[in-house]
């Protein structure tokens, strides 16, 4: 390999480095700023995962010209991958955990489609709740039956 293309790497490396620790100390400050939990779980996916894979391809990069690591790159590989598929999930995760505390102001939802779900369970565990007290109270009706019925016999 040509020593300027090396160099070119390396500078390539360097840039997608900074950037993603730039993006990174960016969402940290974010994380810290922001005022409520939808703009800071906004801060906490898509800039962070980007600079992580800014930083990923960096070393990456810097990692390709040496053939003995082709295993470190394949490795940083899964990590990006990893990342890029559990951070929607830990969002999604920490936003209704966020809704269902109370913590996500009403005002700033366009369209709030969880109220709706959350008001059919609360009814279906209502409906659920009063037919097992209508059991319990046929159970105990259908006792006192019998227990009348055995001091009848005595």
């Amino acid at each position: 390999m040509s020593e300027v293309f090396a160099q070119v790497l390396d500078w390539i490396a360097v840039l997608c480095l900074l950037a993603g620790a730039l993006l990174t100390l960016v969402a940290g400050i974010g994380l810290i700023r922001f005022p409520d939990l939808l703009s800071r779980m906004h801060t906490a996916a898509k800039p962070q995962v980007l600079g992580l894979l800014l930083v990923l391809v960096g070393l990456a990069i810097r990692l390709v010209p040496v053939e003995t690591n082709v295993f470190n790159v394949g490795t940083l590989a899964l990590v990006g991958l990893f990342q890029i598929v559990t951070i929607p999930v830990g969002g999604h995760i920490a936003a209704r955990v966020g809704y269902r505390s109370g913590r996500i102001q009403q005002d700033l939802l366009v369209h709030d489609a969880l109220a709706d779900r959350l008001a059919e369970k609360e009814r279906a565990q209502e409906a659920e709740r009063q037919e097992e007290e209508q059991a319990r109270e046929r159970a105990e009706h259908q006792e006192g039956r019998a227990q009348e019925a055995e001091r009848t016999e005595q």
